[in-house]
């Protein structure tokens, strides 16, 4: 019978509690507060102090040599797009086809895929001139048309590389990015659907809400690329990653495909050249060819690294936290006692990121948190499909439940000319159905796997 060793439980919860008193009361850069809190965990267990600053290497350099690739290819990938005006003219052909009626449906489709290259902020800004315009033009409560595309744009965000989030969960948990882009879609839709067009017609018809007058900055509508171009663009990446998973699994043996060709395979459809291809057909397709001077393009996918650096090292201090874990064997000893008590890791992976979120506001910080406290926990026969669902997990856990201290529900309340109350009835339930959906998707999937 596994006997917990409290010493090594009081560690890690203390930890967590110095984590979160740093960023919330002391108003500390989460980067540092993750190495701390790090330290403190191996203090607190009782590591010798040498090997505390060994770890905290260890598990900076084994996070970032993968995570800071992705992320700063995927950066400068959704600068090009966003300043080709290649997601405003996603966004007006979708609603083009969809009509005015099922405009929220357009949006949420969009949301959804404008967030796979550009970060959610951004997107957000770039696309609400639209939702401005169908208001003024319809009448109807700005929620109508504003929940689908922050649903679509959310769901992205958190559930499909390659964006951050995603990236660095499943860095951390060592899980193959084509299957937690296959699952992020597979639990992202009927979330997207509950929480964006469906949630959005109960609250428009409950709180109705004009359009602000706010001055955004249009795109000359002549000079967008074609919608044809921007999804082939974005497609690229996302396909070869995907489908360099599905050729190198069990599905397809050697008699099927030669060995040569699935190892030639395996170097296109990572998703190091995967995003290195996309990029440079972003930047000749929508830069050159379009007549952007190479150095606007230099200049744009440069100012890109800016917040891309942000979450690059809060990534590497959660693989500092995770690593600090897998030292002092409170991972393997959490491990063996929840498998004794029957509670389900996907549960756990599930509440820890929720809590955290909850606490601190991040959903970066929650997701990284928590990843960092599941990784000891996963046995060495765990599969890569269950590895996929504990990410998506994860990440439905810190979408949780959006309130003040998360930058993105002032955010939505600053764009949408809502009052804080009228905020949390409609952006933080949305969060919080986004979140319970595609963790019951996962969770469902998982009971099959």
């Amino acid at each position: 019978m596994q006997v917990l060793d409290y010493n090594l439980i009081a560690a890690v919860f203390l930890g967590i509690a110095v984590l979160l008193i740093l960023i919330l009361k002391l108003r500390i850069q989460a980067f540092i507060a993750l190495l701390i809190a790090s330290i403190t965990v191996g203090i607190v267990a009782g590591m010798d102090p040498v090997s505390i600053i060994e770890t905290m290497q260890k598990g900076m350099g084994g996070t970032l040599g993968f995570v800071a690739v992705v992320v700063g290819l995927g950066a400068m990938f959704g600068a090009i797009l966003e300043h080709s005006g290649g997601a405003e003219a996603l966004a007006k052909y979708l609603l083009s086809k969809f009509g005015e009626k099922n405009a929220s449906w357009a949006l949420m489709l969009t949301g959804f895929f404008v967030a796979i290259p550009v970060f959610f902020d951004v997107a957000f800004i770039i696309l609400v001139p639209l939702i401005y315009s169908l208001q003024r033009k319809t009448k109807k409560s700005l929620l109508i048309y504003g929940i689908p595309l922050l649903a679509g744009l959310a769901i992205t965000h958190s559930f499909i590389p390659p964006t951050p989030g995603p990236v660095a969960v499943a860095d951390i948990l060592k899980a193959d990015l084509g299957w937690v882009i296959l699952f992020g879609f597979i639990a992202g839709i009927p979330a997207a659907i509950i929480s964006g067009p469906l949630f959005a017609k109960y609250i428009g018809n409950k709180i109705h809400i004009d359009a602000p007058e706010l001055s955004i900055e249009d795109f000359d509508e002549a000079n967008y690329p074609s919608v044809g171009l921007v999804l082939s663009i974005i497609g690229i990446p996302i396909i070869l990653i995907v489908l360099n998973t599905v050729l190198n699994s069990a599905l397809f043996g050697e008699e099927v495909i030669p060995q040569n060709l699935k190892k030639w395979m395996q170097m296109i459809g990572h998703p190091f050249s995967a995003l290195i291809i996309a990029n440079l057909i972003a930047m000749y397709l929508l830069g050159i060819r379009r007549q952007v001077s190479k150095e606007a393009l230099l200049e744009m996918t440069t100012k890109s690294m800016g917040p891309a650096g942000i979450i690059i090292l809060l990534t590497g201090a959660g693989g500092v936290f995770k690593q600090m874990l897998v030292n002092t064997g409170t991972g393997e000893m959490l491990a063996n006692y929840f498998a004794q008590e029957g509670v389900s890791i996907i549960v756990f992976a599930f509440l820890a990121a929720a809590l955290v979120r909850i606490l601190q506001g991040s959903a970066t910080v929650a997701m990284i948190t928590a990843a960092g406290i599941t990784a000891p926990l996963l046995g060495a026969d765990i599969s890569e499909i269950s590895k996929a669902l504990l990410v998506i997990a994860i990440a439905s856990g810190a979408s949780i439940l959006s309130h003040v201290n998360d930058s993105g529900f002032w955010l939505v309340s600053k764009y949408l000319g809502l009052t804080e109350k009228q905020t949390f009835k409609s952006w933080t339930v949305m969060t919080t159905l986004l979140a319970l959906v595609g963790f019951t998707t996962v969770s469902i999937i998982s009971i099959f796997t």
